[in-house]
């Protein structure tokens, strides 16, 4: 492999585990961050870094020029930058669709289009789906977006649908988990505190994609040179809250766990609550308006054929075996914050 990459937005999560495939499959690799961004999980050496300003195109354009690889562009370049909690909408347009058109517009102005470009989109983008006949979602589905996030991914969609001549490659994850992700681990958390609250008490199907098997298949889409498309990306199965509990508490070994379900009035006041407290201390909550609306969502799922033809996508890891590298990385870290010394 002689390929050069840019990951945009490789501080978090998702982009740590861009970076660490990206060197094991031999790519030339660069991490675009903000000069504020941690670099916990970007330590190797291997790795270069653009430190780039969102907010001023001109820049990043200078910035971008000054380390470009040989050939004066990259061959590919993944944009996983976004924001799944603002406490104003403003931020969300601003972080997921402004910087976006930005960037694009940038590199069209300066010669720097790579071959391929994944932008890393959302189910949200799709909006709720048929909660009578649990139809799965699929590239035929009509996006119709109701949330804040969930608007602002779609409008960067939108965007890249205006660029025809831009290789664009549109990913729809599911919700994704593994080791140092949050949302999730507030979850397992819980359970390893023997109680699971729900929201809801009509059927809810769930679905979910292990990190590695994300990464794996951009790497395989970039690959493979499909563009202009879109692809929901999830295990091809969907699973239902009490075998989410049921996989977890296995893994935690936790054989009693007690199943708390809300009324969906009830979880809609705590989420308002917990949105509202945390914008008078200008802080993001976790628990907020737009994901009462992800939990209040019934039918998560999901038709991944078009992924499964164009480049052979495969989850290598269902829920139980990604639940259970999950939590080994959960209870070692538990592990080393017992050890620390109390302030």
């Amino acid at each position: 492999m002689d390929k050069s990459l840019l990951i945009i937005g490789a501080g978090g999560f998702i982009g740590g585990f861009i970076a660490k495939q990206a060197l094991d499959r031999g790519y030339r690799t660069t991490v675009g961050i903000r000069e504020s961004t941690s670099r916990r999980y970007l330590t190797d050496p291997r790795l270069g870094f653009a430190v780039l300003d969102y907010d001023d195109p001109a820049s990043m354009a200078e910035t971008l020029h000054a380390i470009a690889p040989e050939g004066g562009k990259w061959d590919y370049v993944i944009w996983n930058l976004g924001a799944t909690k603002c406490a104003r909408f403003g931020d969300f347009n601003r972080i997921n669709y402004l910087y976006l058109r930005d960037f694009v517009l940038m590199l069209e102005r300066e010669h720097l289009v790579p071959e391929r470009f994944l932008f890393m989109s959302s189910l949200s983008a799709l909006g709720a789906a048929d909660e009578k006949n649990y139809t799965p979602i699929s590239a035929s589905t009509v996006p119709n977006p109701n949330t804040r996030y969930g608007l602002s991914k779609i409008k960067a969609e939108t965007f890249l649908e205006t660029r025809p001549a831009f290789p664009w490659i549109i990913f729809r994850p599911t919700g994704v988990y593994g080791p140092h992700e949050r949302d999730y681990l507030m979850m397992i958390k819980s359970i390893d505190a023997r109680w699971d609250f729900g929201v809801g008490y009509r059927r809810q199907l769930l679905t979910f994609i292990y990190v590695d098997d994300l990464v794996g298949a951009m790497f395989d889409a970039l690959a493979a040179g499909v563009v202009h498309k879109k692809y929901i990306i999830s295990e091809p199965r969907a699973y239902t809250q009490s075998e989410f509990r049921g996989i977890v508490a296995r893994a935690l070994g936790r054989r009693f766990v007690i199943p708390v379900r809300l009324p969906l009035w009830a979880a809609y006041i705590a989420s308002l609550v917990a949105e509202k407290w945390a914008l008078m201390r200008l802080k993001t909550s976790t628990l907020n308006r737009d994901k009462f609306k992800i939990m209040r969502q019934r039918n998560w799922n999901c038709d991944v054929s078009d992924a499964v033809r164009d480049f052979g996508f495969t989850a290598r890891y269902p829920l139980a075996r990604g639940i259970e590298e999950t939590v080994k990385a959960y209870l070692a870290e538990k592990e080393q914050n017992k050890k620390k010394p109390a302030k």
